[in-house]
Formats: structure tokens, C-alpha cells, sequence
């Protein structure tokens, strides 16, 4: 009998820990059971702003979903590879930075194969591939909007300031530091910033034009060979990101820019920390914002939505959807008077 009675003590001590087992146990943060499970593949982590952005989708997911984000070393290969696992593991859906844009329509094949959701974030995807599914979203902010800032920023200084225009010829004379060849917010920036300065009457000069790109240390070296090749006939810097902007700073610096009276405004876009630190120094004259967090917490909240087979509408997301299937996080222009706006 006593045996017997060791024997049932066992059996019930074993069902006891099999139930604590299959209960809510100690998983992974952010993997709670029946949360969503989204995958994440940004182009490269150290881009400054897309850090902004990958921080403020870990803050906007936190209880709610649990994100897997990946590095796709700003190489095509290795994104497709990335988004491959994330099939194979079956998540609930994706959210994806591409490396390159035309690569989308592969993505979106994959994607509806396997009837995963997928938002694409921060570089559209071209109208056709967009249009293959009614299960891919975009969120993003219009490239247009903060190239005409950036000329908006430039002419509110020319205009206030005479010696600007420093051989006197009416004419601004400037450079232009661009992002990646073929990325649309590269070229609507560089068109839509000249097309402000013209729109206001200001006559410019390209001295020249040349891509850096949106890496700093390019930016730097860039602006080295335009100092060697124009000196001071520059007038003005026009950069498509901070970190382009501030890597031409550099080199400003180091040919005497920024000490006495000796001043060349550099204009940026995207507000990262860095930046807006750079407003404070007097070094940059001003900024676009580019809204990181809003840009990563309506990317979550598209994909959740998704996720979770709803139709993303403003009411379960919190976002405007346009056509259907566009987010669009608008700029703001920053410079020194309003730095508490980029926070």
C-alpha cells in the first residue's frame, strides 16, 4: 500500500509540472501568447535614421507583438535570404525596408505565396508592385515635401542675410550632396529643393552635384573635393540627409568655416540627434524632420493589424490610410528657434 501510495504522489507531481509547463510560461519579451509574430528586415543598421526607426517599432510593439528584426547589410542577396526565414518560420506577417525598391515585386511574390501580410517602410516600392496585392501597405513620408523645405530653409536665409550672395552676382552658387542613385526620395529632394529657391525668384548655379550615398564620411570627403575645387565660391550646401550634411560640415570645418565670420549655410534633412546637436553648434542651419517614431509606430500598427487578418483602417491603427494602402507621415521644418518640435 505504501508503494502504491509513493507511486500515485509521483504521477500527480508529474501532471503538476506538465500543466505549469503548457501554461502562459517564461517566453521571449514581446512573445506572449496568441501576440503576433513579424518580421522585420531593415537595409542596414547603422543608418542613423532608419536606428530612429527600428528603436521606435521595439517601443510601439512592446506587449503587443514580438518583432524579429534583422540587419540585411544594405545588400539585396541578404535581405531575400532574411525574408525567406521568415516564411519558413511562418510569421504573421513583415515589415521590410527594402535595399533596393524594384526588388519589391520578388518580396510581394514570396509574400502572397505564403499569404504573409508585408508593410514595406521608408523606400516605396514602384505603383505596379504595389498594386499586385491587396495585402501590402507602404508607409513612408513624400520625398517633395521635404526637398521644397529644404529650399524653403535656403531661401529663408538668403533673403535674410545680403552677404550670403558673396560675389555679388544675384546668383546662388551651391553643392549638392545627394543619397544612392535611383532612390526616390534622392531625386525628388534634389529637384523639389532647387525648384523652391526658383519658385521664390533666387537664380542658382549648380557648381556641383555629386552622390554620397546618405553615408557621412562620404559626405566629408565629397565636400573636401568640392572646397579644392571651388573654394569659396560655395555658397551654399544642400545635402538630401543629416549625416551627409554633417560629414560636409566636417570637412567646412577643417577649411576654417564655422570660427569668426567665416559661415556657409548646409541645410540637412531627417532631424536625427546628431543633427539637431549640430542646430545647436550653429553649424547647421537647418533640418527637415523626418519622423522616425511616427514612421515606426504606424508600420507596427499596419502589421499588427494585418497580423491579425483585419483590413488596416484608421481606427485599429491609429493612421490615415490613403488609396487604400499608403501611409504618409508628413515633414516639418526645423532650425535652431524650434529644435523642441524634433523631439
Amino acid at each position: 500500500m505504501k508503494r502504491k501510495s509513493i507511486l500515485a504522489l509521483l504521477a500527480c507531481a508529474m501532471l503538476t509540472m506538465a500543466a505549469c509547463s503548457n501554461g502562459g510560461g517564461n517566453g521571449k519579451s514581446g512573445e506572449g501568447e496568441g501576440e503576433p509574430k513579424i518580421g522585420v528586415a531593415i537595409y542596414k543598421f547603422d543608418d542613423t535614421f532608419m536606428t530612429g526607426v527600428r528603436n521606435a517599432m521595439s517601443v510601439a510593439a512592446s506587449g503587443k507583438s514580438a518583432l524579429d528584426i534583422v540587419d540585411s547589410q544594405n545588400a539585396q542577396p541578404t535581405q531575400n535570404e532574411k525574408i525567406d526565414l521568415f516564411i519558413s518560420k511562418k510569421y504573421n506577417s513583415m515589415i521590410v525596408n527594402p535595399v533596393d525598391r524594384t526588388a519589391a515585386g520578388v518580396i510581394i511574390d514570396k509574400a502572397k505565396k505564403a499569404d504573409i501580410p508585408v508593410v514595406f517602410l521608408n523606400r516605396e516600392p514602384l505603383a505596379e508592385d504595389m498594386n499586385k496585392w491587396d495585402k501590402v501597405y507602404y508607409v513612408g513620408a513624400k520625398a517633395e515635401e521635404s526637398g521644397t523645405i529644404s529650399g524653403q530653409l535656403l531661401v529663408d536665409y538668403w533673403k535674410a542675410n545680403p552677404g550670403a550672395d558673396k560675389n555679388g552676382d544675384g546668383k546662388l552658387q551651391y553643392v549638392m550632396l545627394q543619397g544612392e542613385p535611383g532612390h526616390q526620395d534622392a531625386e525628388l529632394r534634389s529637384k523639389f529643393s532647387v525648384q523652391a529657391l526658383q519658385d521664390a525668384g533666387i537664380e542658382v548655379d549648380a557648381l556641383a552635384v555629386d552622390t554620397a550615398m546618405w553615408d557621412r564620411v562620404k559626405g566629408q570627403e565629397k565636400m573636401q573635393a568640392f572646397l579644392a575645387q571651388f573654394g569659396d565660391k560655395i555658397e551654399a550646401v544642400l545635402a538630401n540627409n543629416d549625416d551627409m550634411a554633417l560629414g560636409a560640415i566636417e570637412a567646412l570645418k577643417a577649411a576654417g568655416y564655422f570660427t569668426g565670420d567665416k559661415f556657409i549655410p548646409v541645410i540637412g534633412v531627417d532631424a536625427t540627434a546628431p543633427a539637431i546637436q549640430a542646430l545647436q553648434d550653429g553649424t547647421l542651419l537647418g533640418t527637415v524632420l523626418n519622423d522616425a517614431k511616427n514612421q515606426g509606430a504606424a508600420a507596427v500598427a499596419i502589421a499588427e493589424a494585418l497580423a491579425k487578418g483585419e483590413t488596416p483602417t484608421k481606427d485599429n491603427t491609429g493612421f490615415d490610410i490613403s488609396d487604400g494602402k499608403y501611409v504618409w507621415i508628413s515633414y516639418k521644418k526645423i532650425t535652431k528657434d524650434n529644435i523642441a518640435e524634433a523631439q
